[in-house]
């Protein structure tokens, strides 16, 4: 198996901790640069809920011990295995293991902490960023509750647990069914393979623990009204309130800029005179200062942010539904994002490791990220705030079944309230971001159920925001978007009276590079063959996705994907993030709507009828030959194929194993620019100009599509006659063959 010189590098790096332990990552298949900066006296040491921050607290990251016993055994083991470090998952090479944990078997944490002695006067929570997926949590022998849930995070006062002296035990012991279960997993399966990828199970997020007053800010409901310049503040708070005002100061750097204040527990409107929007162009965020008074003293403070900005549907000039940001119009090019790390699984080795993919996806034009079936820890929509990174955030899959024809399924009772208690969740706990516009409720029919209702019903707790009923496959008449999916795409679904339409997904070019794969053989919808292959694809693919802005009433493109995850090569950066597999500059330049546009050379078949020369039996080896004799081939117009294929137009059938084409064209000078050809193919298909290989295809494509040309092609092409030669092939379903050319116009 193929890894990086780093990788090796650090799979035999031994790491002590700060109390001698020696500790070093397990051997995994390949590790990120980002793995030598972990060790167990600095792991992800960031403050992690940026949207409440106090000053007073306790990172509980680092070495645990833990064992793994039969699902059945409740009692805490007497012998723990060994040490694993926390917070990264016990399948993930950054844990120490690096060892999986089957659906019949429980994992049990244990470690020993101290609470400083100023802590006792008030009470003392133990947090949880997240844990995958039921947990059970033990101090000093002392049974808290359990919860259940993958991706949401969860809170105890231990205070009453606590015992005197420095030592205080800790024990978790947790369970994951993965694909076993119907609860939200998004891509975990308990057989990685394909398009689904290696369990977390356990911790993996940062576990730690806060002082708060006996009265205190538990959390805040932040909403933003750029309408009417303000920002809503809806606190919650813990314990007796009666008679604790909350004062609220909002902030532009030092200078304060709006203040308000309410009995404890009602809301207060910050009004902004002159407010500055939020927006990736200018991604303005307030500081917040929010504190509780009893007797004119401060008993309880913290920090948070705030921004205005409005996400909405409005009609364009032609009456289309348009996504619009603060007002404006504004077309999203965005990456899928699916957020896994080769050598940390669900858990980014550090917080550099977790902004750099964000900076990647700005300084390469991008405007928005989908995060797809997984929730982040909350630092990751801190960066996506502070950068100005607009966000899908899809709701995880669960319960994975695909209903009758690709429908919806019926889910039991148990299954759908864990659906929708884990969706909530997320709505609740993320919904301070400015930068999510949008919550994905489904994707492509795994598990889909009730869909209007609950699409509803997430609209009516978060109206603030876009609502998308269903990312590709099953649409229903719900939310405020439209989205299909299409590979490799790009393509637009009809126009909608209500809603928006977007492409979910497409895309999903592979290229594999040697040494930065997580195993020998990859794959992606469809392959490139080199750095420059790739980048011109994707020019191609942006480039038709900005002409279906213009003409086909689309509002946003999500292409799959930002990088490699385990067997899927169809990443623009490596697993890794060691290599960019294309050109920086000009993946930019088209996802910003900077390319030029394509103009016919040779006019295909879907615009006009053309007479091709044709034959279903195989020909001569020289068949594609310049001065190749098919006189006696059959003539007519294309395009040829079956009625019923999808994007096709049917002048000739064709309904055979294979098909040779072959046709003169004119042209009046030799093209200087880029050529490309404008084809659709059902399946495999390879194109010469003058006898030269332009373009060799593999699949099918359900449109029209431009594909760049070999360089060796495009210098045949000239002045006067040239030669278009076609072979297609066909094993099942539809098929359809037709070929056109474009150049692209000089830039302006």
């Amino acid at each position: 198996m193929r890894r990086s010189m780093l990788a090796a590098v650090l799979i035999g790096l031994a790491i002590s901790s700060a109390d001698g332990a020696e500790w070093k990552p397990a051997k995994g298949p390949l590790m990120t640069r980002w793995a030598a900066d972990v060790s167990p006296a600095k792991v992800l040491p960031e403050y992690p809920r940026p949207t409440l921050v106090r000053d007073a607290w306790k990172n509980l990251n680092g070495l645990w011990e833990y064992a793994v016993t039969d699902i059945k055994s409740a009692q805490v083991p007497a012998k723990f295995e060994g040490e694993i470090l926390v917070p990264f998952p016990i399948e993930s090479a950054l844990s120490g293991v690096m060892r999986r944990v089957s659906d019949q078997e429980r994992l049990w944490y244990r470690r020993s902490f101290d609470v400083p002695s100023d802590w006792r006067q008030g009470r003392v929570l133990l947090h949880f960023g997240a844990v995958d997926w039921e947990t059970t949590v033990n101090v000093n022998g002392k049974a808290l509750e359990t919860h259940r849930g993958g991706f949401d995070n969860f809170s105890f006062d231990i205070t009453d647990a606590l015992v005197g002296g420095a030592e205080q035990e800790l024990v978790v012991s947790v369970t994951d069914p993965t694909s076993s279960g119907t609860q939200p997993r998004g891509k975990q399966v308990n057989n990685p393979e394909s398009i689904y990828y290696t369990p977390t199970t356990g911790i993996w997020q940062t576990v730690w623990l806060e002082p708060v007053a006996v009265t205190s800010i538990a959390a805040l409901r932040i909403t933003p009204n750029v309408d009417t310049k303000s920002v809503k503040i809806e606190p919650v708070i813990a314990g007796d309130a009666n008679g604790v005002p909350l004062i609220v100061t909002a902030h532009d750097g030092d200078t304060e800029v709006a203040g308000g204040y309410a009995p404890a527990g009602e809301t207060i409107d910050l009004t902004f005179d002159q407010p500055k929007l939020w927006s990736p162009d200018s991604p303005h965020l307030y500081n917040l200062r929010v504190r509780l008074e009893r007797d004119g003293k401060t008993i309880d403070s913290a920090t948070s942010y705030c921004a205005l900005r409005k996400i909405e549907l409005i009609k364009d000039a032609a009456g289309v539904n348009r996504i619009a940001l603060n007002g404006e119009q504004i077309f999203q090019v965005g990456p899928l994002d699916q957020g896994f790390w080769p050598d940390g699984l669900f858990t980014a080795p550090t917080d550099e490791a977790l902004k750099f993919d964000l900076d990647e996806t700005i300084r390469l034009g991008f405007n928005m990220t989908r995060k797809h079936v997984k929730v982040e820890p909350e630092r990751w929509y801190y960066w996506c705030d502070k950068l100005g990174l607009l966000v899908w955030q899809d709701m995880p899959s669960g319960d994975q079944a695909i209903g009758p024809n690709g429908g919806e399924i019926t889910r039991t009772k148990a299954s759908a309230a864990q659906y929708e208690l884990e969706l909530a969740e997320m709505l609740r706990e993320r919904h301070n971001h400015p930068s999510i516009i949008t919550w994905v409720v489904f994707n492509e029919g795994w598990g889909q159920f009730d869909t209007v209702r609950v699409t509803n019903e997430t609209k009516q707790r978060d109206p603030s925001r876009l609502v998308d009923c269903a990312s590709g496959w099953n649409d229903f008449p719900a939310g405020d978007l439209v989205d299909v999916h299409v590979y490799p795409g790009p393509g637009a679904p009809p126009l909608d009276e209500k809603r928006a339409t977007v492409l979910g997904e497409f895309g999903g070019l592979g290229l594999g590079v040697d040494g930065h794969t997580w195993t020998d053989k990859t794959w992606g919808y469809r392959g490139a063959a080199s750095q420059d292959d790739l980048t011109v694809r994707y020019e191609t693919m942006l480039r038709a996705s900005w002409k279906l802005l213009r003409d086909s009433g689309l509002n946003a493109v999500v292409y799959t994907q930002i990088t490699d995850v385990e067997t899927e090569a169809n990443g623009l950066y490596t697993y890794d993030r060691a290599v960019l597999k294309v050109n920086a500059d000009r993946i930019r330049a088209a996802n910003l709507g900077q390319l030029p546009d394509l103009v016919d050379l040779v006019k295909s078949s879907q615009q006009e009828e053309h007479i091709w020369r044709y034959t279903f039996t195989k020909p001569a080896e020289d068949w594609f030959a310049e001065k190749f004799n098919d006189k006696t081939w059959q003539q007519g117009p294309a395009g040829f194929g079956t009625e019923g294929t999808p994007g096709a137009a049917v002048r000739t059938t064709w309904s055979g194993e294979s098909i040779w084409l072959r046709r003169e064209v004119e042209l009046d000078a030799a093209p200087t620019n880029q050529v490309f050809l404008y084809v659709h193919h059902d399946e495999d298909c390879e194109v010469y100009l003058n006898g030269i290989l332009a373009a060799k295809l593999d699949g099918y494509s359900v449109d029209y599509e431009a594909v760049p040309i070999s360089p060796e092609a495009q210098a045949t092409l000239r002045a006067g006659q040239n030669t278009i030669a076609v072979h297609c092939s066909q094993t099942g379903g539809g098929q359809y063959i037709d070929v056109g050319l474009l150049e692209s116009e000089p830039q302006k």
